[in-house]
């Protein structure tokens, strides 16, 4: 178990390009709006009501099925919300964890909103499994995976049936919400 950085972190301090990968980090989410915003984004599962769900970047093989939620208009923080705004994200965040657990069979989802790396709002839920090695399935999932080295999602390939279910449980899940 070794946690080797968020999204390459480390690897770019090692290169000596931090400060120019701390650039983009800076801009990710809000670039990563934008081409939801635009349709060119093939892990969009849905649009919700406080912002966008997506199929995660990075899929470890062993909690494969993680999502993120990514708001709209980008806010810098759940802080920098008004009190509806909030409300709004914190219940798509648990919509889209009740579509992971049901699209995945999970035992559990990890909620996690951090924004220490990447300075704007995005939820992560990540599912966490009973066949996970017992040392790990405790753990932060940051801290048991390297996420930087997992392979990257793959919506029309090895991903596709999983990303599809996803997509139908989040779909489900919403039209439950409208009732």
């Amino acid at each position: 178990m070794r946690r080797a950085g968020y999204c390459g972190w480390t690897a770019a301090l090692a290169r000596g390009t931090l400060a120019l990968h701390m650039t983009d980090l800076a801009r990710a989410i809000s670039g990563r709006v934008a081409r939801l915003r635009a349709g060119t984004d093939p892990a969009l599962l849905a649009r919700m009501r406080s912002g966008w769900a997506i199929f995660a970047k990075q899929q470890p093989e062993a909690i494969a099925g993680g999502c993120m939620l990514l708001p709209d208009p980008v806010a810098p923080s759940l802080n920098a919300l008004g009190e509806a705004e909030r409300s709004q994200f914190l219940a798509d965040f648990a919509a889209l964890g009740d579509a992971v657990l049901a699209a995945t069979g999970a035992e559990r989802v990890n909620y996690l909103v951090l924004c220490n790396l990447v300075p704007e709002l995005h939820a992560h839920c990540i599912p966490r499994f009973a066949s996970e090695d017992p040392r790990l399935r405790t753990l932060d999932p940051f801290a048991a995976y390297d996420f930087a080295s997992a392979p990257l999602a793959d919506v029309s390939g090895v991903h596709r049936e999983l990303f599809e279910r996803l997509r139908r449980a989040l779909e489900s899940v919403q039209a439950a919400r409208v009732r």
